[in-house]
């Protein structure tokens, strides 16, 4: 589809009037310029059995699912509370990452969702050490409950590729 165009007549004082062409977007991509969505699964994923994907990415961009505090391939939670689940959280999220080819460095937004706010120095602590000096953008909420009676969920959106690529 090509650009679209309109013309504006505009009358300015003690002329007869001047033409102004504006570009607009198209309203729908070229096909050759449209971003690609690519589904990020795993066969692991996939056995659960879970009504979304791992993540989504589109160009440079990767949406990952909201992940919780369980143990990789399972729906089974790690015990120890808070700090244990936001820990197995975030390395669920970090070998998201990997997998796809970005990293925790790479991390631009979160989002935290907490069964509990009276838990967010005990989150907060781990989340610090497991960014490692990073600090991306993040918001957190109180929730009504997180999957499986779970402590804690976080998103998390990333740049595809490695630091400096």
């Amino acid at each position: 589809m090509s650009n679209l165009s309109i013309i504006i007549i505009a009358f300015l004082a003690g002329a007869a009037g001047a033409f102004l062409t504006i570009q607009l977007a198209p309203s729908v991509p070229d096909q050759e310029t449209a971003p690609v969505l690519k589904i990020l699964s795993t066969a692991e994923q996939d056995a659960l059995n879970l009504p979304f994907a791992e993540g989504i990415q589109v160009g440079n961009i990767i949406y990952l699912s909201g992940q919780i505090g369980a143990l990789p391939g399972t729906m089974a939670l790690v015990p120890g509370g808070v700090q244990a689940e936001t820990r197995q959280t975030l390395e669920n999220v970090k070998a998201s990452l990997d997998r796809y080819g970005s990293s925790m460095e790479r991390v631009i937004k979160c989002t935290v969702f907490m069964a509990d706010m009276a838990d967010w120095p005990a989150m907060n602590e781990v989340y610090v050490e497991m960014f490692a000096g990073h600090r991306p953008a993040r918001s957190a909420f109180g929730a009504a409950g997180v999957a499986l009676d779970g402590a804690v969920e976080i998103e998390c959106i990333a740049l595809a590729g490695q630091a400096g690529s």
